[in-house]
């Protein structure tokens, strides 16, 4: 199932950045054909910078769909990035996170490198995956004071009483280092 979709958003990228279409893609296995969040992350092969990150926490599409469209969004629809191009895709790695459903979780429950969370207080929403406390070598409160910061909210936002807290964890693959070759 991770080859496939990574197959998925690797020729999604490929026939929308350098063809003009998008694939339609549908799945008979329930893996696949089952509504589940994903966020894809693109970064630079020749780096590790980050070049585009796109997902939904929210279970609406099957999965095989929502690889796809998460892909095409982190290419095309993160404002912190000018696009990617079709001359780029041969220096793109692309890594796929399929979460677990959003459950609340009290700030003292937060495990570091197993969790995921998301914040919700008024209008504000952030969500950071697992890998980013890891990444930056956050603890449980910096995690969570980072989580709020992506939130546009203030550092401490995540104690108020109408801060809601939610955990998920994550399925993480990635494609191999080495170039992919040309689906075309």
């Amino acid at each position: 199932m991770q080859q496939t979709l990574l197959y998925v958003a690797r020729h999604t990228l490929e026939a929308y950045l350098c063809w003009g279409q998008y694939p339609a893609w549908h799945a008979e296995v329930p893996a696949l054909s089952t509504p589940r969040a994903v966020f894809v992350t693109l970064r630079t092969r020749s780096c590790g910078e980050l070049r585009g990150c796109r997902g939904d926490a929210h279970r609406h599409f099957p999965l095989i769909e929502a690889v796809a469209s998460m892909a095409l969004a982190a290419a095309t629809d993160d404002p912190r990035f000018p696009n990617v191009t079709c001359a780029e895709l041969p220096d793109i790695h692309i890594e796929i996170n399929v979460l677990t459903p959003l459950q609340r979780i009290c700030p003292n429950e937060v495990e570091v490198g197993r969790h995921g969370l998301m914040i919700v207080k008024g209008e504000r929403v952030g969500l950071l995956l697992p890998q980013v406390p890891c990444d930056f070598g956050w603890n449980r409160v910096q995690f969570l004071c980072g989580l709020c910061a992506k939130a546009g909210l203030s550092l401490l936002a995540w104690r108020a009483k109408d801060a809601q807290l939610y955990a998920f964890e994550t399925e993480q693959f990635e494609e191999s280092a080495e170039a992919p070759e040309s689906l075309a």
